[in-house]
C-alpha cells in the first residue's frame, strides 16, 4: 500500500490547527500528518501535538522554507500540502490524491475557482485572476488556479523539484516548474471557506503580491530566455527603426545619432543573450532528464 503524508505549514494557527489535523486524520486514517511550525509565537505546536500530528520545526520564516523542510524530512509516496487555517475542505483530499495514486497525474491542484469563489475576498480573487492570466499567457497553459495551497504531489515530483521560493510565492514556483519539466498537472474543484473570525491571514496583499509577480517573471526569464530577451531585443530594434523613420527626434541631431545606434546595439545584444541562454537552458534540461532516468533506475533496482 502506498504511503501518504499530509504536510501542513503553519504560523500562529493555534485556533484552527487542531481541527485541520482531526479533519484530515478522519479522511486519511493511515496517513502521516506533519505540521511544520514556522517559528510560531503561540500554541500552534502544542495544539498540533495534542491533535496527534508530528511537529517539524523550521526557524527560518517563510512558507517556502517550511515546505522545503518538510519535503526534505518526510518520506512518502504521495504528499498532500494544505494550509493550517481551516479554509480548504478535508473531504476533498481523497479525490485530490486519487489521480496521483492511479499514476494519472504528478500534481493535483485543489482549484478554488472551479468550485466557486467561496471564501475568496474580492481583492484576493482579482489578484489570483491576474497571476493566473500571467502564467497562462507566458507559459501557454490553461490552469484555473495557480496559487492554491491545496495540492497532492507524487514522490517523483517532490524529490525532483528544487524549491527556491522563500514565502507565499512557492505555489507559483511549483506550478511553473511542473509545467516546464513536463510533470502532469490536474485540477479538481475545492471551494475555499472563509477564515474563522479568530484566525488572521499572514499574507500581505501588496508585499506578497509583488513577490509573486517577481517570481513569475523571474521564472519566465529563467525558463524562456529566448522569448524574454529575444522579444525585448526585437522591440528595441523596432523602436530604433520607428524613431529613424518618423524623425523623432530629428535624425540629424546629436541625440538621434546616439539614440538610434544605441537602441539597435542593445537590441542585437539582447537577442544574442537570449540565444545563448536558450542553448544553456536546453542543455541543463537534458541533464535534468538524464538524472531523472538515472534516479528511476536506482529506485527500480532498490
Amino acid at each position: 500500500m502506498r504511503s501518504v503524508a499530509v504536510i501542513i505549514p503553519c504560523l500562529n494557527e493555534e485556533s484552527t490547527i487542531g481541527k485541520v489535523v482531526a479533519d484530515f486524520r478522519a479522511q486519511l486514517p493511515a496517513a502521516g500528518i506533519y505540521v511544520v511550525d514556522n517559528n510560531s509565537t503561540d500554541a500552534t505546536a502544542a495544539m498540533a501535538c495534542e491533535a496527534g500530528a508530528s511537529v517539524i520545526h523550521e526557524q527560518q520564516p517563510g512558507k517556502g522554507y517550511a515546505v522545503r523542510k518538510a519535503f526534505r524530512t518526510v518520506e512518502a509516496d504521495v504528499y498532500v500540502m494544505v494550509d493550517g487555517d481551516d479554509t480548504y475542505p478535508a473531504d476533498r483530499v481523497t479525490a485530490l490524491i486519487e489521480p496521483v495514486l492511479s499514476d494519472a497525474a504528478d500534481i493535483v491542484v485543489g482549484s478554488r475557482l472551479m468550485g466557486g469563489t467561496g471564501g475568496f475576498r474580492r481583492r484576493n480573487r482579482l489578484g489570483n485572476k491576474f497571476f493566473r492570466w500571467s502564467i497562462n499567457t507566458l507559459f501557454k497553459t490553461g490552469l484555473t488556479d495557480v496559487l492554491s495551497g491545496y495540492r497532492a504531489m507524487s514522490r517523483s515530483f517532490v524529490k525532483r523539484m528544487q524549491i527556491l521560493a522563500r514565502g507565499f510565492e512557492i505555489e507559483a514556483e511549483m506550478t511553473v516548474m511542473a509545467l516546464n519539466r513536463g510533470f502532469r498537472i490536474v485540477e479538481i474543484p475545492a471551494e475555499l471557506r472563509s477564515r474563522p473570525e479568530d484566525s488572521e491571514s499572514k499574507i500581505s496583499v501588496v508585499g506578497d503580491g509583488l513577490k509573486i509577480l517577481g517570481e513569475i517573471f523571474s521564472l519566465y526569464c529563467y525558463y524562456k530566455p529566448l522569448s524574454f530577451f529575444g522579444g525585448t531585443g526585437l522591440l528595441l530594434l523596432l523602436l530604433a527603426l520607428l524613431s529613424l523613420l518618423t524623425g523623432v527626434p530629428d535624425p540629424s541631431s546629436l541625440t538621434a545619432r546616439i539614440l538610434h545606434p544605441c537602441l539597435a546595439i542593445v537590441g542585437i545584444l539582447s537577442i544574442a543573450v537570449g540565444g545563448i541562454l536558450h542553448v544553456t537552458t536546453r542543455r541543463f534540461q537534458e541533464l535534468d532528464q538524464r538524472l531523472d532516468l538515472l534516479n528511476d533506475e536506482i529506485s527500480r533496482s532498490g
